[in-house]
């Protein structure tokens, strides 16, 4: 009896939980804040949404940010397509929860991850979406297979928008699956594949083969080698995607920074001077021969709202026109060296540049008054070289970006690790401007950056890549000085024995003159 009675109870709890969780779900579970369907998501209940949701896609954002507002807008509208599906859409503001986006490294948005069955470790990245239909077309690719891509092209020949069609004569091929895998890392591009022989002969070209078409005219052709990596189709697709010069537009702007391509020439030219139509066409025809190689940009100098960019650039509009060339890894910017610019000079620059050839140009902020005084001291282009290859000096500078929230974050240890070491003679500690100064050396990795220059003659520069800490960087630094006392020794010991040959040969010189006087 008291065993029946035992088990009533617990069946009863059971009751009891089961309808108090359906009511829960039915109401909203308060402990995940929703907003407009999307989950807002802090530290304290970031571990219990991978738990409950079998796919949970964030996206990791900074509120400021231009680009922010839009992905956000996407997620709400795909949100709102997914309600009955498994996938749950959740944001992070990481300026907010700079613990858990540290914890997740997930600190330099906008970044977008799909969480898979709880797995924390192993996010899949999601391209930065251009609308809802973007993540919708994202979540479809990655769940399906290239036989869903299987289209009638009379519809896609027709379309204003590119399309980008595969012809393949067998769909078990590995280059299909090349194919379909750059499909789903280009969800805003129209992909399908066919098999129909009348299409590919239209054409006049094989099997094996990617087509760009728009409005049933083929744009360019890209034949699928055995070699042929998913990146390099991403960047024949995306290059051709735009057209062979692109107006820096706030439209623009973020397909022109997130290209594949690196290496960017820049035209700065006034859209309404007399000379504009023949320059730009100079430019257009120069920048065929370097489709996959250069991303051609003009820019109007005349736009009010390019200001930021030409002070990037240091352009007044009174100097257009003009071409510079920069690549987005090293900052590292070129001027082409002529008042004039017709299609020859533009292609024997841009080759110059690609051949390694060219000169970077060289630009340095006026010396500030004080620039010494201060624990920090403020660097230019003209002085820091003299101050970072000091043989008697351990110097170590931030190069930094002023419009760089990351950059910016650094002054105030900046500040504190020049405090801590004022009594020591032997150190500088300094930063430099390196939007407004071009950095005639080396530098790895993108900014901020923090190199120290070791007190030897040897110009040498040690890139810091530890963490950011006081200590930290004061342990770095204290055992680079030991290994350039080392090296000082023998430099010492080196220019000694040069001194004393020269002197040696200055006295032999000598000698003989006087003798044959």
């Amino acid at each position: 009896m008291r065993r029946l009675l035992l088990l009533g109870v617990t069946a009863f709890c059971l009751c009891v939980f089961v309808a108090a969780d359906t009511q829960l779900d039915r109401q909203g579970d308060k402990s995940f804040p929703e907003r407009d369907g999307v989950l807002q998501l802090k530290k304290g209940n970031f571990n219990r949404a991978l738990r409950k949701y079998k796919q949970l896609l964030v996206y990791f954002y900074a509120p400021l940010s231009g680009q922010g507002h839009r992905v956000s807008a996407a997620f709400e509208g795909a949100a709102a397509e997914l309600q009955e599906s498994e996938v749950k859409l959740a944001v992070v503001d990481v300026a907010e929860e700079k613990d858990l986006a540290k914890d997740l490294n997930a600190t330099s948005p906008p970044t977008i991850r799909l969480y898979l069955a709880g797995d924390k470790h192993n996010p899949i990245l999601c391209p930065v979406p251009q609308s809802s239909a973007s993540i919708l077309t994202w979540l479809k690719r990655r769940a399906g297979s290239a036989a869903d891509l299987i289209t009638d092209l009379s519809q896609s020949e027709a379309s204003e928008e590119l399309t980008v069609v595969g012809f393949f004569k067998e769909l078990d091929h590995e280059y299909v699956q090349v194919f379909y895998t750059a499909a789903i890392d280009l969800p805003d591009v129209s992909f399908a594949v066919t098999q129909t022989s009348e299409v590919i002969s239209k054409y006049g070209l094989t099997h094996d083969v990617v087509l760009l078409l728009k409005k049933s005219k083929l744009i360019q052709a890209y034949k699928m080698m055995p070699q042929t990596s998913k990146e390099e189709l991403i960047i024949f697709i995306t290059v051709y995607q735009m057209d062979p010069v692109t107006e820096y537009t706030g439209e623009t702007a973020t397909h022109i920074l997130t290209s594949p391509v690196l290496n960017h020439a820049l035209l700065f030219v006034n859209k309404s001077s007399a000379d504009f139509k023949e320059i730009y066409s100079a430019f257009k025809s120069a920048a065929e021969p370097f489709r996959l190689k250069i991303l051609f940009v003009w820019v109007n100098v005349d736009e009010p709202r390019n200001g930021r960019l030409m002070e990037y650039f240091r352009v007044r509009d009174l100097e257009a026109p003009l071409i510079r060339m920069v690549n987005l890894t090293d900052h590292v910017t070129y001027h082409l060296p002529s008042d004039t610019l017709d299609v020859e000079t533009i292609k024997k620059f841009c080759q110059s540049y690609l051949d390694g050839k060219a000169k970077p140009k060289m630009q340095s902020e006026l010396i500030p008054e004080g620039w010494d005084k201060k624990p920090v001291k403020e660097l230019v282009g003209m002085t820091l070289e003299k101050v970072a290859f000091n043989p008697n000096k351990t110097v170590f500078v931030l190069f930094y970006l002023p419009y760089s929230q990351e950059s910016r974050a650094l002054f105030p240890l900046w500040e504190e690790l020049a405090e801590a070491l004022q009594e020591r003679e032997d150190v500088v500690v300094a930063r430099i401007d390196a939007s407004a100064n071009d950095i005639n050396m080396s530098m790895q990795g993108t900014y901020p950056s923090l190199c120290l220059f070791p007190a030897l003659y040897a110009e040498r520069v040690v890139v810091y890549t530890g963490k950011r800490k006081l200590k930290d960087l004061v342990r770095f630094m204290d055992k680079e000085m030991e290994k350039a006392k080392k090296y000082r020794v023998k430099e010492d010991e080196d220019r000694r024995k040069y001194i004393e040959t020269i002197k040696a040969e200055e006295a032999k010189k000598a000698s003989k003159t006087k003798e044959e006087l």
